[in-house]
């Protein structure tokens, strides 16, 4: 008991925060007048939350070890693309968000993870080990779905005239959000069942030989006793408390970003952070491991399912509220997205890959981030 104790404190703790807003009741509700208390109860939910989300990934990749790739980083990547969702969706259900916080969102996780997690994992790769090999194959099936479904869901609605605004009409929204969820659920075939070969390190044997090496001292899976039925009940039960407690996040960071001044995108930012995080460490572990393959697994996936779950999520759901979306970026981010498309082609067009790639990309977030306080 003590060692589970030890091994799921998050939930421990996540559930130990709600019971306390329950019985003294949620600070955010009243007004956080108090800088020291606002300070302290951002925190204190930021933080409840990342811990969670940090041991839902744990779950995940004990999973990853048990079934070998694609399907361990495909869980991996689901199970932290529906914290994103649950987190979008919560808050748009149940405070007054900003119109375009899914597009701020979705597009702070495309350049965090293809330009920071990306940029990151080539640089700590390439000092280790100076070349890393991929498969080019499964990279560029990757970029052939992520291009077109950016385009249509962060680029388009800024030309379409059939509204005033940047946003999609009904026709559109689900017209977009059909074709979208076909185009991913066909990709989700090639990588699980039909060409699952593309998306393995090259001059693996297969995904035994594979699970191996990332299983070995220094590999990217951690060890476990536990079932397979184990790591997948306690990942749905450490995502609770994360859904459960996005509505008082919601309430923080509308208080703190209109009580600081600070740019609306930042609600966003803060979302991709907490979903990214956790992520984003298993990536730069793959990469350092020399496991770069699951390093491209973890981001390239990330940035597909942000598109391809959370586009039609955001639609369907400003369809049901009666609220519009507002989708298309102005015209720095369509540049800065469009560039970054581009880079990645360029990054994943060999074979292989070093620090020069990682810079670069690392040099075009730190555009991004420069833009978001500065446009």
């Amino acid at each position: 008991m003590l060692r589970f104790l030890r091994a799921e404190f998050a939930v421990l703790a996540g559930g130990a925060t709600l019971v306390m807003l329950a019985i003294f009741g949620d600070p955010s509700k009243g007004g956080l007048a108090d800088p020291v208390e606002f300070t302290l109860h951002f925190a204190w939910v930021f933080g409840i939350i990342l811990l969670c989300a940090f041991s839902v990934v744990r779950h995940a990749d004990a999973l990853a070890g048990m079934l070998g790739e694609p399907l361990g980083t495909l869980i991996l990547t689901l199970a932290v693309i529906s914290i994103e969702v649950a987190l979008i969706a919560t808050i748009m259900l149940t405070s007054d968000a900003e119109p375009a916080l899914a597009r701020d969102t979705m597009f702070a996780i495309l350049m965090i993870v293809l330009n920071g997690m990306v940029g990151a994992s080539l640089l700590v790769g390439g000092l280790r080990h100076r070349e890393q090999a991929f498969n080019l194959q499964g990279a560029g099936a990757f970029l052939a779905v992520i291009m077109p479904l950016a385009t249509v869901a962060l680029i388009l609605p800024a030309y379409t005239t059939s509204t005033a605004e940047p946003t999609l009409s009904p026709v559109q929204a689900v017209s977009f959000s059909i074709v979208t969820l076909l185009l991913y659920g066909v990709f989700l075939g090639i990588q699980t069942a039909r060409h699952r070969s593309y998306f393995v390190q090259p001059g693996s044997g297969g995904e035994v030989e594979e699970r191996a090496a990332a299983e070995a001292p220094g590999g990217v899976y951690p060890h476990s006793d536990h079932s397979i039925a184990y790591h997948i009940g306690m990942l749905v039960v450490t995502m609770l408390p994360i859904v459960l407690l996005a509505k008082s996040l919601a309430k923080l960071v509308d208080y703190g970003v209109e009580g600081l001044g600070a740019p609306p995108a930042i609600a966003g930012v803060l979302i991709a952070i907490l979903v990214l995080a956790p992520e984003g460490v298993s990536a730069i572990k793959a990469a350092a491991a020399d496991q770069l393959q699951r390093s491209v697994n973890i981001c390239l996936g990330s940035a597909l399912s942000t598109i391809g779950m959370t586009f039609p999520a955001a639609l369907l759901i400003g369809l049901a509220i009666g609220q519009d979306i507002v989708l298309g970026l102005d015209a720095a981010g369509r540049i800065l997205l469009v560039l970054t498309l581009a880079v990645s082609m360029l990054t994943f067009g060999g074979a292989r890959t070093n620090v020069l790639q990682g810079a670069v990309h690392l040099v075009l977030f730190f555009v991004y981030l420069v833009l978001i306080f500065s446009p």
